[in-house]
């Protein structure tokens, strides 16, 4: 399972996405261009000294993402026509988080295997883009059973 971030455009939201790779162990891919300098120190400070424990690929375009995306480009979109914790996540899949601003392009929509949505409460447009990436991601580990186990861990070493 890899996380993909296009062309983001908020630091903060990018490093806290980051961060969230690293505590669960997926790869994010961040497709350019981005609306800021990939080493932001705004991104660093969300990110903590955890993007340092993240396996980060950079694409220059969306091209050369989709080229190699190594399974199932599932789109996180409001305009998704499952939810999220009913559709079939697969180990592979790559779970794509679109700008803050703009969303993706429809050629982008379109080009995705399946689009997912998070229900929210009526009237409510949409979810932080880090918000939304970790409630879909953990769902998405949780069907395929890719989520750590350091809470079982930590159960053991109290007992």
């Amino acid at each position: 399972m890899r996380l993909a971030l296009y062309q983001p455009d908020i630091p903060q939201n990018a490093g806290a996405m980051l961060r969230l790779g690293a505590c669960f162990g997926v790869a994010v891919d961040i497709i350019e261009p981005c609306g800021f300098v990939l080493d932001d120190r705004r991104m660093r400070r969300a990110g903590m000294d955890y993007i340092d424990r993240v396996a980060i690929a950079r694409h220059v375009s969306w091209d050369r993402f989709a080229a190699s995306a190594p399974g199932r480009i599932v789109l996180l979109t409001t305009r998704g026509d499952i939810a999220h914790d009913r559709f079939a996540w697969r180990p592979g899949d790559v779970l794509l988080m679109g700008r803050e601003s703009a969303g993706v392009p429809a050629e982008i929509h379109r080009a995705a295997a399946a689009r997912v949505a998070i229900p929210t409460a009526p009237g409510i447009r949409s979810l932080n883009v880090a918000q939304a990436a970790a409630i879909a991601l953990a769902e998405a580990l949780r069907q395929t059973g890719g989520l750590p186990r350091a809470c079982e861990a930590a159960r053991e070493e109290i007992a």
